[in-house]
C-alpha cells in the first residue's frame, strides 16, 4: 500500500546529480510556462514535437531514473485512456443526408465521408446487445492524439520542474516575476508564502489519501458485490472525508505555525545560494536562447 510514496509528483527530490536541478529556477519556470502554453490552439506536428522534447530533457537531465520513470508510467497509461477515449467516442452530429446545395454549384469537391474514415470496426455484438460500427475518421483521429500529448506535456512538464526545484526557489522565482506588479498594491509576499504551503500540504494529500486506500482494503470492500449506486456512494464518501482530512491537516498545521509566532518572509529570503553566488551562468545564456528559439518556431511551424 504504499505505492503513492514510490511516486512523488509534485516532490522535490535532493539529487545532487543532474544538470538541471542547477538551473536557474526563473529559466526552468519559463520552460514550463512554454510547454504549457504553446500547445493551445496547435497542431499535432507541434504537439508531438514538444512532447519529444520534454522526453528528451527528461532522459538527459541526469535526474536518476528510479526518481521519475513510476510517475511517467502512470501519466503515460492515463494519457493513452484518455486518447483511446477521445479517437472511439462521436465527435459530433452525422452530417446531414441532404445537401443544401447542389453538388455542381460548389466551385470545388468536397470529399466524401469514407475518404476521411482511418478505421471502421464492427458492427460489434455484445450478446443481445450491438454496438454499432466503431469509426476512426481524421477529426477524432487528432482529437485523440491532442488528448493525449496535452495530459502527458502538461503533467509531465510541472512534474519535472518540482522534482528538480525546491518550493524556496520556485516561490522566489515566481515572486521575481511578479514584482513589477507589487507597485500596484498586489501582495506578493503573501501570495509566494501561500504557494510555498501548498506545495508543503503535496506530500499529506497523498498520505491522506493512502490512509483511505488501506482502510478500504483492511475492510475487504468488494465494489462488484455492492453494486454500482452503492459503489458510487462509497466513492463519494471516500472524497468527502479527504477533502475533510485534508482541511483538518491545514487548519492544524496553520494552528502549529501561528503558535509558534509564524510570519510572512519577504520573497527575497527565499533567493537560491547558486543565484546570488554566480548570477545568470552562460548555460542558462544557452537554455535562454534555446527557449526563445522555441518560441520563434511555435509561430512558425505551430499550425502544422
Amino acid at each position: 500500500m504504499d505505492w503513492l510514496r514510490q511516486i512523488p509528483i509534485g516532490q522535490y527530490v535532493d539529487a545532487k546529480a543532474g544538470w538541471l536541478r542547477w538551473m536557474d529556477p526563473r529559466l526552468k519556470l519559463g520552460w514550463v510556462l512554454m510547454f504549457l502554453l504553446t500547445p493551445v490552439l496547435a497542431g499535432p506536428i507541434w504537439r508531438v514535437s514538444l512532447l519529444l522534447v520534454l522526453l528528451l530533457l527528461t532522459f538527459c537531465s541526469g535526474v536518476p531514473f528510479r526518481v521519475w520513470w513510476r510517475s511517467l508510467g502512470v501519466l503515460v497509461l492515463l494519457a493513452a485512456a484518455a486518447g483511446l477515449l477521445a479517437t472511439l467516442l462521436p465527435t459530433g452530429d452525422a452530417p446531414a443526408l441532404l445537401p443544401v446545395r447542389p453538388p455542381q454549384e460548389l466551385p470545388v469537391s468536397l470529399p466524401t465521408g469514407s475518404a476521411w474514415e482511418v478505421l471502421r470496426l464492427g458492427p460489434l455484438q455484445l450478446g443481445n446487445f450491438s454496438l454499432g460500427p466503431l469509426v476512426v475518421n481524421r477529426r477524432s483521429a487528432e482529437l485523440g492524439l491532442n488528448s493525449a500529448t496535452l495530459i502527458l506535456t502538461v503533467v509531465h512538464s510541472v512534474n519535472l520542474m518540482l522534482l528538480t526545484t525546491p518550493s524556496e526557489d520556485l516561490v522566489w522565482a515566481l515572486s521575481w516575476f511578479l514584482a513589477p506588479l507589487a507597485a500596484l498594491g498586489l501582495p506578493v509576499d503573501r501570495l509566494s508564502f501561500q504557494l510555498l504551503l501548498a506545495l508543503r500540504f503535496l506530500p499529506l494529500v497523498q498520505e491522506e489519501l493512502q490512509n483511505l486506500l488501506r482502510s478500504l482494503a483492511s475492510r475487504a470492500v468488494n465494489l462488484k458485490r455492492l453494486g454500482f449506486k452503492a459503489s458510487f456512494g462509497l466513492v463519494l464518501a471516500v472524497g468527502e472525508r479527504l477533502l475533510a482530512n485534508i482541511l483538518l491537516r491545514a487548519e492544524q498545521g496553520a494552528e502549529a505555525l501561528m503558535a509558534r509566532g509564524g510570519q510572512w518572509l519577504p520573497s527575497e529570503h527565499f533567493r537560491p545560494s547558486q543565484v546570488a553566488a554566480a548570477g545568470f551562468k552562460p548555460q542558462n545564456w544557452l537554455g535562454g536562447l534555446l527557449l526563445l528559439g522555441m518560441v520563434v518556431m511555435r509561430g512558425k511551424y505551430g499550425s502544422l
